[in-house]
């Protein structure tokens, strides 16, 4: 059997071709109910293509795929109402406000939320009869996830929904995604932003050349949490890096030789951004250079 009870995606052995280029090729993945599951890669890796492909919006050359136990590329209207997608943009609603947008979008559910539910869910209740031309990006991007539950789904695609937010949005919308994971909705989230990933995902995929490099929490991607730490100090006016598996007892050593304070003492892991290079260098030659924001 394809999938087990609790996944609600289900890959293996997709593959998809444009020409002479290999975008997916045999990819197998598990997406569970109710997580945050974060796609990272560089341009050109196969991320979009398999988000469309489980969308329903695009075929597959092979493979086998289940979204909420059903072939996106066969399943109906009752499947689609099950699912959000929130679009990277969206365009052309501007000399309507969000309450007729909404309003609108809701009719084509079975059983959406009430508008009022919505605005209220993606703070902005006090914009629900602006027009959105007014909006600012922040706002209109809360429109967009708005435009994406209304229909109560159980899976929400969300393609680099942060991409133009000044900090202060971002952090406020990671708010939204972290009420939308209470709530049991599973969601599928591409980012390039790796502190997003960091602070949203329970698990991370890496992929480049259509393929699964590693998955794992954002933690303990590519073994970060077994890697050596760095220890870096100052002593007699030169600051000193040593790496080591065993931090705390090399800090150990160091506050009793230099009589307890250790003067700049800085302990670090390599980041999420360090092990991410590393696992998608090989690929770099072959692929566009790598899109990578810490925020």
């Amino acid at each position: 059997m394809l999938g087990g009870m609790d996944d609600v995606i289900t890959i293996r052995g997709l593959r998809k071709r444009y020409g002479s280029k290999q975008a997916v090729d045999g990819l197998d993945l598990d997406i569970h109910a109710g997580e945050v599951f974060a796609f990272l890669g560089p341009n050109g890796a196969g991320k979009t293509t398999t988000v469309e492909i489980l969308e329903g919006f695009r075929t597959r050359d092979d493979g086998e795929v289940l979204v909420l136990g059903d072939d996106p590329g066969k399943a109906g209207l009752a499947w689609r109402e099950r699912i959000g997608i929130v679009l990277q943009t969206t365009g052309g609603l501007d000399l309507l406000t969000p309450r007729e947008v909404l309003a609108s979008t809701a009719k084509v559910f079975a059983d959406p939320l009430t508008v009022d539910e919505v605005v209220a869910a993606v703070g902005l209740p006090d914009k629900a009869d602006d027009r959105i031309a007014g909006l600012s990006g922040g706002q209109r991007r809360r429109l967009d996830v708005a435009l994406g539950i209304i229909g109560r789904p159980e899976l929400l695609f969300l393609d680099e929904p942060t991409t133009g937010f000044d900090p202060e949005a971002r952090r406020e919308f990671w708010g939204l995604i972290e009420r939308l994971k209470g709530q049991g909705t599973t969601i599928l989230l591409t980012t390039h932003y790796l502190d997003e990933a960091e602070r949203l995902a329970d698990r991370v995929g890496v992929i480049a050349a259509g393929r699964l490099l590693a998955l794992d929490t954002p933690a303990d991607l590519g073994g970060r949490d077994n890697q050596d730490a760095s220890v870096t100090w100052e002593e007699a006016g030169i600051r000193h890096t040593l790496r080591t598996s065993w931090p705390t007892a090399e800090v150990g050593r160091l506050a009793e030789r230099l009589g307890g304070e250790v003067p700049g003492l800085l302990v670090t892991r390599p980041s999420l951004e360090d092990t991410y290079l590393a696992l998608i260098a090989p690929h770099l030659a072959s692929e566009d250079q790598p899109e990578v924001s810490v925020g």
